[in-house]
């Protein structure tokens, strides 16, 4: 059996980063990749990707192309790509995507709709 791996998050390839001591409470909107190492409280909306650092803490209902989930969500998240949660990623809502991967030592509390197959 193939071991699936999800991608490491490598700060320096990304252009906007909210900083471990930022608190932002509103609607986030966003077109190039973003990681989250902060709390974050509201809405975040993106056609791009979305990272999820170690010690952040978001509550907040999520759009994007694909969320990478290291730290703690409380929120529903809709990706069009990909969930990843590595191990030690929290997660508690539900999840709406095509594609689900998650490692051991994850938790996720909630539902996942992957949406039905065009091919079936």
């Amino acid at each position: 059996m193939a071991e699936l791996r999800v991608r490491s998050i490598d700060e320096s390839e990304l252009d906007t980063v909210l900083a471990d001591d930022i608190q932002f409470e509103g609607r986030i909107e966003f077109s190039d990749p973003l990681l989250v190492k902060g709390a974050v409280q509201g809405e975040i909306v993106s056609s791009s990707d979305l990272y999820i650092a170690e010690n952040a803490v978001v509550r907040a209902d999520i759009e994007a192309s694909r969320v990478s989930i290291k730290g703690t969500i409380h929120g529903d998240v809709r990706a069009t790509g990909r969930v990843e949660l590595f191990s030690g990623a929290r997660l508690t809502g539900n999840v709406f995507t095509p594609d689900l991967i998650v490692q051991s030592g994850s938790r996720f509390t909630g539902h996942c709709d992957m949406g039905e197959k065009d091919d079936e």
